[in-house]
């Protein structure tokens, strides 16, 4: 198990990936309150993810992906925890990836740090919509929610994410059309929307993300033909269209 921390006033760094701890992590971890960066991933902690980790005002870097962590309480659908972490208005990164937090998505996630950058949640059996306050989140750059079973549209507001460079709600249960105001994301490089129930046709605007290296809409019902502006992306290394409804194309 982790120790308790009773007494480190001036720890700014602790890094304890890749390791075999287990059992909760400690309320205790808020003493150290002058910390940056934490990072207890690929261990085997369990239990809820605590409260008190909004106390750690100075912290920047969070990464506790692939333990075997929950939210709280049976009756925690929602990510309480981080609600405590708006506090942390220094934070750059959150990586929660490949834990089985369950729940949903709170809207409070739009309250969360001007400064974050990144954003993994991947693999966290995450149910629900995505809220339209993760648009709030104008300075992300990463952006991870693949492989949950979220459900719903994806929100226009991700099109305010102007700074974004990578994209991926990729095996969800998301459907509806393909929103245009992912053509606003004029720095993407990474859009990963596979294994979903999108439907409607391609945008033709995604030809003029000009950054776009992999593109990836496979395994959904998208029709109609494909866009001949796809074509125009100078960059583009990957695109994956396959297993769609997709007709004759003389695009190609």
């Amino acid at each position: 198990n982790l120790p308790s921390i009773t007494n480190a006033p001036k720890l700014e760094t602790l890094l304890l990936w890749r390791n075999k701890l287990s059992g909760n992590i400690s309320n205790s971890i808020s003493n150290a309150s002058m910390l940056k960066e934490l990072d207890l991933s690929r261990n085997l902690f369990s239990g809820p993810i605590p409260k008190t980790l909004g106390n750690l005002r100075h912290l920047e870097w969070f990464q506790i992906h692939d333990n075997n962590l929950i939210t709280g309480s049976a009756t925690d659908h929602e990510w309480s925890f981080l609600s405590s972490l708006a506090n942390c208005k220094n934070l750059k990164t959150i990586s929660v990836s490949g834990n089985p937090l369950s729940g949903v998505l709170p809207t409070y996630i739009g309250n969360l740090s001007k400064s974050l950058q990144f954003f993994a949640a991947h693999n966290c059996e995450l149910q629900g919509i995505i809220p339209m306050e993760i648009g709030n989140l104008t300075n992300l750059l990463g952006l991870q929610l693949g492989y949950n079973k979220l459900s719903g549209f994806i929100p226009t507001s991700i099109g305010g994410l102007r700074n974004l460079q990578g994209l991926s709600l990729s095996s969800n249960k998301l459907g509806g059309p393909i929103s245009e105001s992912l053509c606003d994301l004029e720095r993407l490089n990474v859009l990963l929307l596979g294994l979903n129930k999108l439907h409607g046709s391609i945008p033709s605007c995604l030809g003029n993300i000009t950054s776009l290296g992999y593109l990836y809409l496979d395994s959904n019902k998208l029709s109609s033909t494909i866009p001949s502006t796809l074509w125009n992306l100078k960059d583009i290394l990957e695109i994956d269209l396959s297993s769609n409804h997709l007709h004759n194309s003389h695009a190609i």
